[in-house]
């Protein structure tokens, strides 16, 4: 794992969004970042356009490009991650779940996968339906990672629920969720610097 400097404070990972520029998923993710921020953590986000560089995961591959390597080596060094993916036919996107088949790069670290770290979940979709469904993907994927799903998830139906470039969106209850997304990756992540 990276070490970080004595006084940088630990890093949240946000992981997430759409191929095809900034989507309502990314804008969810900004704002949980944001407040995981206001706790004290450094944060970095993985939206679309990061995770769209990576190519397909070859897990054969015997080298890996500058752009995977960030990425393994920025959620090697994170103290916490959040993951945001919008509900394609019932499930997470492609593009979220190739980010994620990138961490077996990480399976022989003395800290594998995501084990010991707390991740929180977001999904966003066209109606509720898909959002159950992908929190439901997104937690057993996380559990086969190793990692903590945090106790609350958010669940954003974006047929109801509009984002704004300013941060914003337009229930105030959505905002309070994803708020608490981000706050709740900071609380426990002193679990995962300790392990």
């Amino acid at each position: 794992m990276e070490e970080r400097a004595k006084d940088a404070p630990p890093l949240v990972v946000g992981i997430g969004g759409t191929i095809g520029g900034v989507s309502s998923t990314e804008r969810a993710l900004r704002i949980a970042l944001d407040a995981a921020a206001a706790q004290g953590f450094r944060t970095r986000m993985f939206g679309g356009a990061d995770m769209a560089m990576l190519p397909l995961y070859d897990p054969r591959a015997t080298t890996r490009t500058a752009e995977e390597r960030a990425f393994v080596t920025c959620v090697r060094s994170a103290s916490a991650v959040i993951i945001a993916s919008p509900g394609y036919h019932g499930s997470i996107s492609g593009v979220v779940k190739n980010a994620l088949d990138l961490l077996e790069e990480t399976a022989k670290d003395a800290r594998p996968y995501l084990a010991d770290v707390p991740v929180g979940l977001i999904a966003t979709a066209y109606g509720w339906q898909a959002t159950g469904s992908t929190i439901a993907a997104l937690r057993s994927i996380v559990h086969a990672l190793r990692g903590w799903p945090t106790p609350f998830a958010a669940a954003i139906n974006t047929q109801l629920t509009r984002f704004d470039a300013d941060g914003g969106a337009s229930d105030p209850a959505v905002l309070d969720q994803l708020r608490l997304v981000g706050r709740q990756v900071a609380r426990f992540a002193p679990l995962a610097q300790s392990a």
